[in-house]
């Protein structure tokens, strides 16, 4: 039996290289600068020197005798298609008068140099380049040594990207480069397609050979055998297909056909040695007289085939009729198998190792710097467009993630989760806004600071009694004076009562008395409400208001125990759920992170295809994490369900609809409350801004008493004198024709009338507005025990006016007073208790003007001297 290693194909070392394109040489520096002077500006143009010089030189070395080292010349070829990609999107050369016409590219037909092709299309260098870079790269295969295992290695590598440039000029610049009248054929579709297959042949012949100098099994190198067999058919199918047929010289085609039928035996061979060792022998007989056959008909047209190429199959076609008359003894004399027919055989197994290199990468010309300034608007448009699906991506996922979260919390708190499990616990916690109003009335006082309220409001009221009390006494003591003079000196004492000078001071003062009264059934009212309400705003007196919640326990008996395991699942599922919160935020992160590092301007000014296509392919970077947030979601869904039935378990374990109604009613408690205890601050704060407001008004009045008090003193003085003169026998006539007693004030040498004396009478009954007696201070009075202050000259009267009011609590003053807008004693001065402080009936719109001052602040006792301990 032959071994494995006995085929000749293995010394075969015959493969083809291809040839470049030739060029005739063209200058592109001043075309493309003479654009840009005119398109963008003369200074931009200077700003893009070194690039158009860049080109410029590519372009000449592209035209030179190719360098001796492949590798250098193929990463000349790279630069400069990666230089075309940029100038495609820039600059528009064709035969149109408004774009560049003065190039004109000419590039020569790799196997018939006689043909030529002349176009004004950037295509058609694009596509010659392609067509270069991969002969070059089988050029580089070609100069390996494939004697050695690593040679055989680097040589299949080359070969695979010269086949994926061959696909990437086929797919990408051929046809665009066949649009003009003046083409080639060694840039076709079929030729470029051929020339794949036939690299990829290489490649697949390189492993071939590696594979059997690694003593790989008869099965596996005839699998691999086979496949170099079918690249090579495809190769030839298209070498006898136009439009490549009779376009490459014979010796091609030979040494096409001989591989295709060279590497269809050796896989023959290699799986007969495979079947005779599974004592196949009718089949091995069948694929060996296949192979045989084969190779016999193929020598019939090996004419200019490769000496080297005709000796392997001639050793392969020994070795297969050695194996062949072998097996067919072995059958005749053992077996006595009936032999099938080739025709009748199922196809050869074949397995590829190869396939064209991915040329994308390699030439993706995006990071590339060259006329990086120049945007044409075709491309700022496009880059707009594709922003906007980038935004609607961005968009339509943050809503949904933002709609996950709502969900969530919507249904946790649905389930009243996860304050039921914290209330087991013992971490009570309140609704965000109830705590905040309970923080913010603690911070006041609370209940137990009404005491002190209440007591602020007894001193005042007790203040504003004493001053009132005093400025009664004045007048009192007055009246009681005059009356007595009037009894001693009887007709002789002329001057008017003080009953008819005080009457509308004394009505003013019964009505801050009823005011008062009122104001303190007020006060008494509110006390009461204290009192009967003190247990219902007792509950706010816990610190921490949570202290005052009911507690969630365990049950007192159970039949299986398994709480504990009821609410660690419980747990478990809540902080999977968190987790998936978190993940939330992390995609949303990512998504931001994405756009802001997207920028596909760079591809789209190297792009040559469909602005669609690139944006499909762009925009399928996010299609990870939108696949993400759909399983997030999903995710959530069915962990919520799960939560749902858990939770529901748990609140019939721990009788939660229990807690949860005793809950609430404690939070009605903590509100009926924190509304009761408002409500009492409101009245308590109105009563001292009333007491205080008040206390101006009797300390103003009070003045004006002193100050009348005062004026009647010195009358009475200067009438004393008089009566006494007169009772002494002096005769004054100039005062029986002026009155009984001269005027305040004024000096007593002009005579006056009776009708200037009830004048007088009239104006201290009722001094001017223009002169008063005293302008009330701007700050309260500081003390109500300290003296009225001296009487220095005659004042204005008060400027606090009451307007009149049936039943108000505050006089009003005499009609003939005015004075500006403010405050109004008339009506009510505090709610009271659901109702005004003293139950005055309606002011009567327009009948007196306003007093001129406003309403302190409300009173405190450390900040004030109303009342002193």
């Amino acid at each position: 039996m032959a071994s494995a290693s006995s085929s000749s194909a293995t010394v075969t070392n015959i493969m083809l290289a291809i040839y470049e394109k030739k060029t005739n040489s063209i200058d592109l520096y001043r075309p493309l600068r003479q654009y840009i002077c005119f398109t963008y500006s003369e200074r931009e143009a200077v700003n893009l020197e070194d690039d158009l010089s860049t080109v410029k030189t590519l372009r000449s070395d592209i035209e030179r005798v190719p360098d001796p080292a492949p590798t250098t010349r193929r990463d000349l070829l790279i630069s400069y298609f990666k230089a075309l990609c940029l100038i495609e999107t820039r600059f528009p050369i064709s035969s149109d008068r408004d774009h560049i016409n003065s190039i004109q590219f000419t590039w020569f037909d790799a196997f018939k140099q006689k043909q030529k092709a002349v176009q004004q299309n950037i295509h058609l260098e694009k596509a010659a380049i392609l067509f270069n870079l991969g002969a070059v790269y089988s050029q580089i295969g070609l100069s390996y040594d494939r004697a050695t295992v690593e040679g055989r290695r680097q040589a299949s590598h080359a070969f695979i990207a010269a086949a994926g440039s061959f696909a990437f000029l086929r797919d990408n610049a051929s046809t665009k480069a066949s649009m003009g009248n003046s083409t080639t054929v060694d840039l076709s579709v079929e030729c470029a397609g051929m020339l794949e297959r036939l690299m990829l042949a290489q490649a697949q012949e390189c492993v071939f050979e590696n594979t059997i100098a690694k003593g790989s099994t008869p099965g596996v190198c005839a699998k691999i055998s086979r496949q170099v067999g079918l690249y090579y058919e495809e190769a030839l199918a298209a070498l006898n297909a136009a439009p490549l047929k009779d376009h490459f010289e014979k010796a091609w085609i030979a040494h096409v056909q001989l591989k295709a039928a060279l590497f269809y035996a050796e896989a023959c061979y290699r799986y007969g040695l495979e079947l005779h060792e599974k004592e196949e022998i009718a089949e091995e007989i069948a694929r060996l007289r296949s192979g045989v056959s084969t190779l016999t008909e193929t020598k019939k047209s090996s004419k200019g085939a490769p000496a080297q190429l005709l000796d392997a199959i001639s050793k392969l076609e020994v070795n297969l009729n050695r194996n062949l008359e072998r097996a067919m003894k072995e059958n005749d004399r053992v077996y006595l198998m009936r032999v099938p027919s080739p025709s009748s055989l199922p196809p050869l197994p074949a397995f590829s190792m190869v396939k064209s290199m991915q040329m994308n990468d390699v030439l993706d010309a995006s990071k590339e710097k060259i006329f990086a300034s120049l945007v044409p608007d075709s491309s700022a448009k496009a880059l707009s467009r594709y922003t906007e699906m980038v935004d609607d991506v961005i968009r339509t996922q943050a809503e949904k993630l933002q709609q996950g979260s709502e969900l969530t919390r919507v249904r946790l708190k649905e389930m009243d989760l996860p304050d039921s499990i914290l209330a087991l616990e013992g971490n009570f916690s309140l609704p965000e806004d109830l705590k905040n109003e309970v923080e913010k009335v603690q911070a006041s006082g609370g209940p137990a600071g009404l005491e002190g309220e209440l007591q602020q409001l007894r001193d005042l009221r007790r203040v504003n009694q004493e001053l009132l009390v005093q400025t009664e006494e004045l007048l009192q003591k007055e009246a009681a004076e005059d009356a007595q003079f009037r009894s001693q000196f009887g007709t002789r004492w002329t001057r008017p009562q003080s009953s008819t000078l005080t009457k509308t001071l004394q009505e003013r003062l019964n009505k801050f008395a009823a005011n008062l009264k009122q104001a303190g059934e007020s006060d008494v009212r509110i006390e009461r409400s204290v009192r009967e309400h003190a247990s219902l705003m007792s509950i706010l007196n816990h610190r921490p208001i949570e202290a005052a919640l009911p507690s969630l326990s365990r049950p007192i008996m159970s039949l299986d125990a398994n709480e504990d395991a009821i609410v660690g699942a419980l747990k478990q599922s809540l902080r999977q759920l968190e987790t998936l919160g978190a993940q939330r935020a992390g995609l949303e992160d990512m998504l931001k992170e994405m756009k802001r590092k997207d920028d596909i301007l760079p591809k789209l000014m190297t792009s040559t295809g469909s602005y669609e296509d690139l944006f499909r392919k762009e925009i399928a970077k996010y299609d990870h994490i939108c696949e993400e947030i759909a399983q997030n979601i999903e995710a959530q869904e069915q962990l919520l369900m799960q939560i749902q039935v858990q939770n529901e378990e748990f609140g019939a374990v721990f009788n939660l609809e229990d807690y949860k109604a005793s809950r609430e009613k404690c939070y009605k408690q903590i509100q009926a409350a924190l509304a009761k205890c408002k409500e009492i601050k409101e009245n308590i704060n109105e009563g001292l801004k009333f007491y205080v407001t008040l206390q101006d008004a009797i300390n103003n009045i009070k003045q004006q008493c002193s100050d009348f008090v005062m004026t009647r003193n010195i009358q009475c003085r200067e009438m004393m004198e008089d009566v006494q003169r007169q009772m002494a026998g002096f005769n004054f006539q100039d005062r029986e024709s002026t009155g009984p007693y001269p005027s305040v004030g004024q000096p007593r040498q002009n005579p006056r009338s009776s009708t200037q004396q009830l004048t007088e009478s009239q104006r201290i009954s009722h001094p001017s507005p223009q002169t008063p007696y005293y302008r009330p201070p701007e700050q309260p009075m500081q003390g109500y025990g300290h003296p009225p202050p001296p009487y220095t000259a005659p004042q204005q009267p008060s400027p606090y006016h009451v307007p009149p009011s049936t039943g108000a609590p505050y006089p009003p003053p005499h009609a003939q007073q005015h004075a500006p807008v403010g405050h109004e004693y008339g009506q009510p001065a505090y709610p009271g208790w659901r109702g005004p402080y003293y139950n005055a009936p309606a002011e009567q719109s327009g009948s007196h003007p306003r007093p001129p001052y406003t309403i302190p602040n409300p009173y405190h006792p450390h900040q004030s001297g109303y009342y002193k301990q």
